[in-house]
């Protein structure tokens, strides 16, 4: 029988379903070229700690039928490492993850796609937007290409690569289900999270999360689970608050925010009718907090936010991370509901208060990882004609210090032959010692000088 005539006997239903399927297969987003690229940017970190302790559950004791938990295996043996994902973020050694990954890390290793293994240097963390970042000492390394999540839109295709409970680069793909969530912790909701379908699991936390053009756009963080696995809902920090947080991280350290200084309540379809709004928005003042740049200002308990310095307040929840990306002591226009009636107001928005969880990096105070010590400078309790410069050890965890026989208390006044003054100059010479090669280290203990040997070994060779 001739072909054409075969074809002219098909019933037409036919026709139409093969067709249909063809579209849908070119339609279907294609991921291997994505993964091809980016995947060698992707690295697995492994936080050890001297006594392992599981992660504080942020919502132990509330009255929440689920709640969001990091990913960590929280029942795992007290010896046992913690372990998560990260991605490189410059060629020489810069390497971004979250901050719960490697939170009281006593040395962190980071895996590369190629099998390498190096000891990091934590430059910085900052625990409100959850974000860590590391270093290795490495040069010519892969790296991600950095999108924008501001552009992203809600069904978008998004991509994530890591290592869930620890099975490397693995990838999931999903959809952008919401923009712009806070989630109900502590932190004071100053991330603006990407809300996925990814699937998401312990040891995926501080990965990435790609757009199709191969961009990362999003840092993946949290989940929520009533189970401890994945259930449908992920949430990733955008891209574009990471950066500059990691912008900060690199000159400082520590991470400085804007603060307004108020206390803010959801208005809701009720409060919005009894202050005379058309509907539901903005965010209603509770309370002004005594010596905060609100007080300084015109605003008022019981005005309703509705602009700050020109964005729109559609939620209460989007207050927050907007002050807090506002450079502090930078004059802002405000744009208030008091009394029925708009009202414009300026405010000095003023520096966030550090808080005490807030930790100091490792160019600040402490090498955390290469010589397994915490330093910090001497202070007042410490001064005496008697003491020489230096630094004074905190802390002591498993690495070359403890090796050489450095204790707690001591104060080190040279390093490699160089006098040592103040901890950022510790730092600055502690990067530059080679591998392999006993170096002296002059302490002074009981106010009594003596030099010890230290060797840094390279986790590769050990």
């Amino acid at each position: 029988m001739q072909l054409s005539k075969l074809i002219t006997q098909v019933p037409i239903w036919v026709m139409l379903i093969f067709v249909s399927n063809s579209a849908v297969a070119r339609s279907f987003p294609e991921f291997t070229t994505l993964v091809q690229e980016s995947s060698a940017a992707v690295v697995n970190i492994t936080a050890n700690r001297a006594t392992q302790r599981p992660p504080v559950d942020e919502f132990r004791g509330r009255e929440m039928p689920e709640f969001f938990r990091r990913f960590f295996d929280q029942q795992q043996p007290k010896n046992r490492p913690s372990a998560g994902s990260g991605f490189i973020v410059s060629a020489d050694g810069y390497i971004l993850t979250n901050n719960h990954v490697v939170d009281g890390a006593d040395e962190i290793i980071v895996a590369l796609s190629d099998r390498r293994e190096r000891v990091a240097l934590l430059v910085g963390a900052d625990p409100l937007s959850d974000l860590a970042l590391l270093k290795i000492d490495e040069t010519d390394l892969p790296v991600v290409k950095i999108g924008s999540s501001e552009g992203l839109q809600v069904g978008e295709w998004v991509v994530a690569i890591g290592s869930p409970f620890g099975f490397e680069l693995s990838v999931t793909a999903g959809i952008v289900s919401a923009k712009g969530r806070s989630l109900p912790d502590d932190s004071g909701n100053y991330v603006p999270y990407i809300q996925t379908d990814v699937a998401i699991n312990p040891g995926n936390s501080g990965g990435p999360l790609f757009n199709l053009e191969g961009k990362v756009v999003g840092i993946n963080s949290q989940i929520f689970t009533r189970s401890g696995g994945f259930m449908g809902l992920s949430f990733a920090i955008p891209i574009d608050v990471a950066m500059e947080v990691v912008e900060q991280l690199k000159d400082k350290g520590i991470v400085s925010r804007g603060w307004l200084g108020v206390l803010i309540q959801r208005v809701d379809r009720d409060l919005a009718e009894s202050f005379g709004l058309e509907r539901a928005a903005g965010a209603l003042v509770t309370q002004i907090l005594p010596a905060s740049p609100a007080e300084q200002s015109d605003l008022q308990v019981g005005d309703i936010i509705l602009k700050f310095d020109g964005r729109k307040i559609d939620l209460s929840s989007d207050l927050p991370h907007i002050v807090g990306r506002t450079k502090a002591d930078s004059e802002v226009e405000v744009e208030v509901i008091r009394a029925g009636k708009s009202k414009q107001l300026s405010i000095r928005v003023g520096l966030l208060p550090a808080r005490k969880e807030q930790r100091l990096s490792s160019r600040d105070k402490r090498i955390e990882g290469r010589l397994g010590i915490d330093v910090e400078d001497l202070g007042p309790e410490h001064q005496s004609e008697k003491l020489e410069a230096g630094v004074i050890v905190t802390r002591i965890g498993p690495g070359p210090a403890k090796t050489a026989g450095l204790r707690q208390g001591d104060i080190i006044t040279m390093l490699n032959g160089e006098a040592i003054v103040a901890t950022q100059q510790f730092v600055q010479v502690a990067r530059k010692l080679p591998v392999a090669v006993a170096i002296p280290i002059r302490v002074v203990r009981n106010q009594r000088p003596e030099f010890l040997v230290i060797k840094i070994i390279d986790v590769a060779g050990r």
